[in-house]
């Protein structure tokens, strides 16, 4: 663990305020692949990760995340099966090579997807659902000490990168994934104020 992640652990260590170290890790979560693509992330810490990402709000308990874990030789084969398909689809030769070494830049890459429900509504609400595990996810690998990135792009489209990752032809792919130890922080970002606007009488009554 590096810079703002120690802070963020000895934080926690001695906060009495709950909801204050979980503002701490939810603001320090980060897009980032400066991390150490041949330092392993333990199994142990991925199935933690994968189990509490289960824990996301899911209407009528369909359960419709679907976990891949990609390490080692498979990361290269992922992105060959993306570059056959980008391939096909007649796209620049830059695009293509570099799709067969970009899921090299991190030790893990989880593929997440989604399962159709019973109609189009259901299917909408799994798919939410599985945002939601996949931001659980993050931020779980933030509060571990791990650096993240979730991708998605053209290979959410691919038949090839589904096929592999032994999803269902009807599934749908939510996101790649990158997890590993960071080597660095990703520079500073400063994000708007969400709009909240209160609608209804709020006062209130002893």
């Amino acid at each position: 663990m590096v810079g703002s992640t120690v802070l963020i652990m000895t934080s926690m260590a001695g906060s009495v305020d709950p909801l204050a170290a979980f503002e701490q890790i939810a603001s320090h979560r980060r897009s980032s692949l400066r991390v150490d693509p041949d330092l392993a992330v333990s199994d142990e810490l991925l199935d933690r990760l994968i189990a509490v990402a289960a824990t996301a709000p899911n209407h009528k308990r369909t359960y419709p995340w679907r976990f891949r874990i990609l390490t080692g030789d498979a990361r290269s084969s992922l992105g060959e099966a993306l570059a056959q398909d980008l391939l096909e689809a007649g796209q620049p030769e830059a695009k293509v090579d570099k799709a067969r070494s970009k899921y090299l830049r991190a030790p893990v890459v989880l593929a997440v997807a989604s399962v159709p429900g019973e109609d189009h509504t259901m299917t909408a609400e799994n798919r939410d659902a599985v945002s939601a595990a996949i931001q659980t996810l993050l931020l779980g690998a933030t509060a571990a000490g791990l650096a993240s990135y979730w991708s998605t792009g053209a290979a959410m489209n691919s038949a090839r990168v589904r096929e592999f990752c032994g999803f269902d032809a009807t599934d749908t792919l939510v996101g790649l994934l990158y997890l590993g130890w960071p080597t660095g922080d990703p520079p500073p970002i400063e994000r708007p104020a969400p709009e909240s606007v209160r609608i209804g009488n709020t006062t209130q009554t002893p």
